[in-house]
């Protein structure tokens, strides 16, 4: 019986859900009031203001979580009247249901749903964050390999490519060298500096390294000196970027392993597709 009613709720939120047409979820404040059986609108309106005030708490612009809108309602045959409605977003419906009276079975259940609902949500936005990353660090793996083919096959020499990249890497640093940047971050010396990299700052080695490559190629610097002197210049190029923006990446925080970030975006994978109803529950 407590699994059919569960489900009963289940199918009843997901069915008042809506959606914009920028692909966002939300639910009409009116739908939520019945869902979660408030009789009286302005009871139900309480309960509202309390999670505008817990939204505004926490740092979000009430205006993305509860946007207001009106709608004409018929109030007999031929009589219509404006009434005020609201746009809620998951985590509008989260805020709500935490605010309400918990000893009421539709609220109980309310907080749970939207709660898991949420987590959900996060862990989507975690898993987009740390595969934009991977997929940063790949790619510049790529590169640097193309740019280490082209200093090989014009110096005959596999040291060369870490001399002009620790180069290079002292252009965009601020002065800093690899091996001085991988102290600073108490990188291990048997790893790769990029692999503890944020995103922005191995995009912009991935950007300056691609520019080196199609000069390079473009202009057919063939001697180490010339391609050390590219590079750098391109590296210096990139920061130049940055600091604009104000943005210092020889001072941006260490982030995980790029190893263990692969490993758990693997199991995140399997949990959303596999088994998306417990994910909120692992720790």
């Amino acid at each position: 019986m407590k699994n059919e009613i569960i489900q009963s709720f289940t199918d009843s939120f997901d069915t008042h859900s809506k959606t914009t047409d920028m692909g966002i979820e939300f639910w009409f404040a009116r739908d939520l009031q019945h869902l979660l059986s408030y009789n009286k609108w302005e009871n139900f309106q309480n309960v509202l203001s309390k999670a505008k005030t817990a939204c505004e708490a926490s740092g979000h612009d009430i205006a993305d979580h509860f946007p207001e809108v009106r709608k004409m309602v018929s109030t007999g045959p031929n009589s219509q009247k404006e009434i005020v409605d609201f746009m809620l977003t998951r985590y509008a419906c989260y805020l709500i249901a935490q605010n309400g009276d918990s000893r009421k079975e539709p609220i109980a259940f309310a907080q749970t749903y939207f709660a898991m609902q949420t987590r959900k949500l996060e862990l989507i936005q975690e898993q987009i964050h740390g595969l934009e990353r991977l997929q940063a660090r790949q790619k510049l793996t790529h590169s640097e390999k193309e740019l280490s083919g082209l200093i090989y096959k014009h110096t005959k020499s596999d040291k060369n490519f870490g001399s002009i990249r620790s180069k290079g890497d002292a252009a965009l640093f601020g002065g800093k060298t690899t091996a001085e940047m991988k102290d600073k971050m108490q990188v291990p010396n048997a790893r790769a500096l990029a692999d503890f990299l944020p995103a922005i700052t191995i995009k912009a080695k991935d950007f300056a390294t691609e520019i080196t490559v199609f000069n390079t190629k473009e202009h057919q610097l063939v001697t180490e000196n010339d391609i050390t002197n590219e590079h750098i210049k391109n590296n210096e190029g990139v920061r130049k970027i940055l600091l604009k923006r104000g943005i210092r990446p020889e001072d941006l925080p260490l982030e995980e392993d790029i190893k263990k970030l692969e490993r758990r975006l693997k199991s995140m994978d399997k949990k959303i597709s596999k088994n998306p109803d417990k994910l909120g529950n692992d720790e």
